[in-house]
């Protein structure tokens, strides 16, 4: 099923964008509309999957005492590109990744490198953290950081 959406769709995605929990009372006034009807829309947007999920994003203290990182948008982005020891599988590599705090996303890839890992840290220390620990922990052989300069703002 394809949605409509119009501008007061629009103007309900903008105002969840910037704050998820909003009360359909703040959120009805904000668009024009009641709290009921800034719910139906709500529920609508749902439905018809234009929302996708509701979400939580971490703020700068939710990384932890022991310096494990940032949560996304809250630090440096940076993409690893990741060769594997001899001996270490794919399936060794996408298991042990999905528990470091830092990797948001890890593809597996061709060319001379086996994986880009996309992750998040706070600062260049976290990096150097974050890449010895893959070395040490993940059986990363080889890798070849890049730092993003910019993205795209978030909607």
């Amino acid at each position: 099923m394809i949605a409509v959406v119009d501008d007061v769709d629009r103007a309900i995605l903008r105002e969840l964008s910037a704050d998820a929990r909003l009360p359909y009372r703040d959120l009805g006034t904000r668009v024009g509309l009641s709290p009921n009807a800034a719910a139906a829309r709500v529920r609508r947007l749902v439905e018809s999957g234009v929302i996708a999920r509701f979400t939580v994003e971490l703020g700068p203290g939710a990384g932890g005492e022991d310096g494990r990182g940032a949560p996304r948008g809250t630090g440096m982005e940076v993409f690893i590109d990741v060769r594997l020891k001899e001996g270490v599988t794919c399936d060794d590599f996408a298991q042990t990744h999905r528990a470091f705090a830092e990797v948001v996303d890890a593809a597996h890839v061709t060319g001379p490198y086996d994986y880009l890992v996309h992750a998040v840290v706070r600062d260049a220390a976290g990096l150097d953290r974050l890449v010895r620990r893959l070395k040490t922990e993940a059986g990363v052989a080889q890798t070849s950081t890049r730092l993003a300069i910019r993205t795209p703002p978030r909607r």
